[in-house]
């Protein structure tokens, strides 16, 4: 990649950085179209996040910004404007920079989890569907879930504030959906999201009792730092149908370059060029 003085930047925000898989995927995609643009992961802890993204946006070069945890809910505090996604979900985690200079902000993650979950197959109109985490990724997930189709969602977060806050904002913008919070028992779900870090490594705690999910329920993951984490294995052994969590990641981004204003493209052309590694 030949970074020059005319290439534009796209920040990948978070904290820690080294899950962070995007630059393995922009990146190669920008160097076969040809586009002048490169994504730089940027390590920002919590408390310097807020002044460190009004910063960066003032920077001639900058395109658009990659916003993952833990910042994805302390985004919305700064931000000028957010799309109707990123105000159900309390979270976002794509900024960009309008013509008049305000701060706009989207949320794809649950857009891309939903898009993959439809093209293995899964059925949503009318399934019931457990979310565990209740963050800026689970809360997007459990929005684009709600948006469709589904019958009934359970959330559950340790933090009681976000799994009630959660479930106010669905019930609000979607009355009819059957809306409970407080349990993450995934008996008698279709489809079950463990939007938590919990799991990612053999040996570590599971965000559930993954010996009750029913053999025939769908479970998606989130985390990429692994492809399969002990979660995903552990459902697999189940029998369960799965989606791993760089699924959701490839799904989103043509979604990205579109709000970014580059040309789109589609999630099996950025699998042929990605260099990811785990």
């Amino acid at each position: 990649m030949n970074i020059n003085g005319n290439t534009e930047l796209i920040a990948h925000i978070g904290f820690p950085t080294h899950a962070f898989k995007a630059p393995m995927i922009y990146n190669p995609w920008f160097k076969k179209c040809g586009v002048n643009a490169v994504v730089v992961p940027m390590g920002c802890r919590p408390d310097a996040f807020p002044d460190f993204l009004t910063a960066l946006f003032t920077l001639s070069n900058i395109r658009g910004a990659l916003i993952t945890m833990p910042h994805k809910i302390a985004t919305m505090g700064v931000l000028d404007e957010v799309s109707p996604t990123a105000a159900i979900a309390g979270a976002c985690n794509a900024v960009r920079r309008s013509a008049d200079g305000k701060l706009q902000g989207a949320m794809f993650d649950g857009e891309g989890f939903v898009r993959g979950v439809l093209r293995k197959g899964c059925v949503l109109q009318g399934a019931r569907v457990l979310v565990v985490g209740c963050g800026g990724v689970g809360s997007a997930i459990a929005a684009s879930l709600a948006a469709s189709g589904i019958a009934a969602i359970s959330l559950f977060d340790p933090n009681d504030a976000a799994q009630t806050g959660l479930g106010q904002r669905l019930q609000k913008h979607y009355p009819a959906l059957q809306v409970c919070i407080g349990s993450n028992d995934p008996a008698g779900f279709d489809v079950v999201v463990n939007a938590t870090p919990m799991g990612m490594n053999a040996g570590d705690p599971m965000p559930m009792d993954v010996q009750r999910i029913a053999p025939g329920a769908f479970v998606g993951e989130v985390v990429m730092k692994s492809e399969m984490t002990a979660f995903l294995e552990a459902a697999k052994a189940r029998g369960c149908r799965y989606q791993i969590g760089s699924d959701m990641l490839f799904e989103q981004i043509p979604a990205y370059l579109e709000y970014f204003g580059y040309p789109s493209t589609t999630p099996e052309e950025l699998r042929e060029v990605a260099t990811l590694c785990y």
